[in-house]
């Protein structure tokens, strides 16, 4: 400090008159002491003031759960619920509508709401999200349904494909006649070995059978009886050994079930029929429904022919899987004895 000019001015006379008015600074630029308990200035009282604490019914955690959900719509409650009447898949997708299915209230929390007498503007978004969805009738009916008919086209699509699938494959079955050439020498084989018993004069066999091709062996080598008929076919029928090249849909179709086309296919009846029941019951809504009931009327009239059409092509690939895959698995007829390939030892 020494040499400087502060230290300069700490020399000049401590009571000399200051070039400014000290009062008015004072008045302009000292800070008013915080009045005690930290009250707030009158502006920002009012702010906090005008923050109204919101009243929670529900579990705090199923609360969360939905002000979550929500927060992934992004849109007003009243827009949503709009959109979900109309069944309208442009505005809300089949996840979001899942998750509005999973958020519906439950009897118990429908009861809490309709016993609260207060302030319904003072309740919490989760509680507002519940009285919104309570408006409307059988709320998580109405959600169910538009849920499968965000889904019905692409079901519709994979069950035919899978049906159109296995018939295609029992057509190639049928139709292959260097398999039913195969299959000749194959019963020829058995009824060979079995000749002298009640099981060397079968006409068909069960495809089961075949397994035991493999199973069998010769008695004093390795050779199988699917080694001898591949080298027997190899010599004299060479030509017949490509016959998968007939079956070209044949493995598509091994991996479906119709057990399992058969639960899809219903599946898909079962929702219509619960489309028609949530026609009928909608029926007495009222004005809240009236664009649900039109839009569902329109979807029913025309998902209506596609479902009939649907059940129409599962019973053809019944029909023809079963019986007539049956009486392919069984050669030449469907209904005849059967028998155990095997080595005669004596």
């Amino acid at each position: 400090m020494q040499g400087s000019v502060w230290a300069e001015i700490q020399k000049q006379d401590a009571d000399s008159d200051s070039e400014f008015d000290v009062s008015e600074l004072a008045s302009l630029f000292t800070i008013a002491p915080k009045a005690k308990g930290g009250a707030k200035s009158e502006g920002a009282g009012k702010s906090l003031g005008s923050k109204t604490d919101k009243i929670h019914l529900m579990d705090i955690r199923r609360a969360n759960n939905t002000e979550i959900m929500l927060t992934k719509i992004k849109m007003p409650l009243s827009e949503m619920m709009s959109a979900a009447l109309a069944l309208d898949d442009s505005i809300l997708d089949a996840d979001q509508v899942e998750n509005l299915i999973k958020f519906c209230p439950t009897k118990e929390e429908m009861d809490l709401l309709k016993n609260f007498t207060g302030d319904k503007e003072t309740l919490g978004k989760c509680e507002q999200f519940f009285l919104e969805l309570m408006k409307v009738p059988r709320i998580e009916s109405k959600f169910r349904i538009f849920a499968f008919k965000i889904q019905f086209q692409t079901q519709i699509r994979d069950v035919r494909k899978n049906l159109l699938t296995v018939a295609a494959a029992c057509e190639e079955l049928r139709g292959s006649e260097k398999l039913k050439v195969i299959m000749k020498n194959i019963l020829l084989i058995g009824n060979t070995l079995n000749e002298g018993t009640p099981r060397g004069q079968a006409v068909g066999f069960r495809l089961d059978s075949i397994l035991k091709l493999v199973e069998t062996r010769a008695t004093s080598s390795r050779t199988t009886l699917m080694h001898f008929l591949c080298k027997s076919l190899a010599g004299k029928s060479p030509e017949l050994l490509d016959f998968h090249e007939d079956l070209v849909s044949l493995e598509a179709a091994s991996k479906l079930q119709l057990k399992a086309l058969a639960e899809e296919q219903q599946a898909v009846v079962k929702g219509l029929e619960k489309v028609e029941q949530e026609l009928t019951a909608s029926e007495t809504d009222g004005p809240v429904s009236d664009v649900f009931r039109k839009t569902l009327k329109e979807f029913l009239d025309d998902s209506g022919a596609d479902v009939r059409a649907l059940s129409a092509l599962y019973a053809d690939v019944v029909s023809l899987s079963c019986p007539s895959l049956l009486s392919l698995l069984i050669v030449y007829t469907s209904n005849l004895p059967t028998f155990d390939v095997q080595v005669l030892t004596g």
